[in-house]
């Protein structure tokens, strides 16, 4: 019999997640039946999206939402090998038992040298959920002009890399001049440093003069108040996150987006990634050659020890990761 560790979430957030929110427990699992699996968590995810969705969907003592990449280590299902690899939404977990119905397994093409952990970054969730955002809700053409924000991030760092390979120019903004410093390396044309900037506006203005055409929204509250009004005729947002708010206690108040998006006749949609699983094969494929041939780049914050969950989490949260926050079990 194995046991697992699992993290639950023992208080829902009032403010920003505290340490004291969460709690370990351990949960000793069935002997396996026909047809099911017995999996370990090699790497766990740590998102955004946790946060308000953990206040949606969660109950107290509920086991923390969360994705991870497993390796198969029993198996009475003869279509999964003991020490295959899979990607699994089964929170925050050591040890769990499926039928496989539930797993996506690593594609055949990875290779032995690329990390396993980009399945739930470049090559997973936040990787998918650029390609869609910028593909399907932007439809991004070459020579237009993309912004991103929280751009030094899991999502944002991919989003500005698939536009250069899109042939855009690409703004992005981040919290630190090191974070800067990153996007410059990868390949963004403009990147500043919004916490310094002496006015958002200016900075927008002066980063692009002719405007946006497309711009990729993490952030929401006053970043994306202010660059609404700086969109070309006929722009597209795609709204992704809005990281800025999720912590708050007391919804932020914003000025009204009506009359720049009735001026410049701008779309803007909303979009969550699992309701494009139709394009999920398409969109790992592409995005595994593009890490194999060197264009896009990714770059991980990697927190070792699955007891470290709730620090990594809350690290994340308050920006201390550079590219993909993962945890190492």
């Amino acid at each position: 019999m194995v046991t697992a560790k699992v993290w639950v979430l023992k208080k829902h957030f009032e403010g920003f997640p505290k340490p004291s929110d969460f709690e370990m427990k351990q949960v000793a699992l069935a002997n396996l039946k026909d047809g099911e699996l017995l999996l370990e968590s090699v790497f766990l995810s740590v998102d955004p999206y946790m946060r308000p969705y953990s206040k949606r969907d969660m109950k107290e003592g509920d086991v923390m939402i969360g994705t991870q990449v497993a390796r198969i280590v029993e198996s009475k299902n003869p279509a999964f090998a003991v020490g295959t690899f899979a990607v699994a939404n089964r929170g925050w977990r050591t040890h769990f038992i499926s039928d496989g119905k539930d797993l996506s397994l690593l594609p055949a093409s990875w290779p032995e040298s690329l990390p396993k952990s980009l399945a739930l970054g470049t090559v997973g969730m936040p990787g998918l959920t650029a390609y869609v955002g910028l593909f399907e809700i932007c439809k991004m053409k070459p020579g237009e002009t993309v912004l991103v924000n929280a751009a030094a991030g899991a999502v944002g760092s991919v989003v500005g890399q698939l536009a250069k390979i899109g042939g855009c120019k690409v703004v992005g903004c981040a919290g630190s001049d090191s974070k800067v410093a990153y996007l410059k390396s990868i390949g963004f044309d403009e990147a500043f440093n919004y916490k310094t900037v002496t006015s958002l506006d200016e900075a927008l203005r002066k980063a692009s003069p002719d405007g946006y055409d497309c711009f990729f929204d993490n952030v929401g509250g006053e970043f994306a108040s202010i660059a609404i009004n700086h969109m070309k005729k006929y722009g597209r947002i795609a709204v992704c996150g809005a990281i800025s708010q999720y912590n708050d206690s007391v919804p932020q108040k914003g000025p009204y987006i009506q009359i720049p998006m009735i001026f410049n006749e701008l779309s803007m949609k909303g979009f969550i990634v699992t309701s494009w699983n139709n394009r999920r094969e398409e969109g790992v494929k592409a995005l595994l050659k593009w890490v194999l041939e060197g264009k896009l780049k990714y770059h991980e914050q990697v927190t070792e020890r699955f007891e470290n969950m709730p620090a990594a989490f809350i690290g994340m949260l308050k920006g201390e990761n550079l590219g993909k926050a993962v945890v190492k079990a």
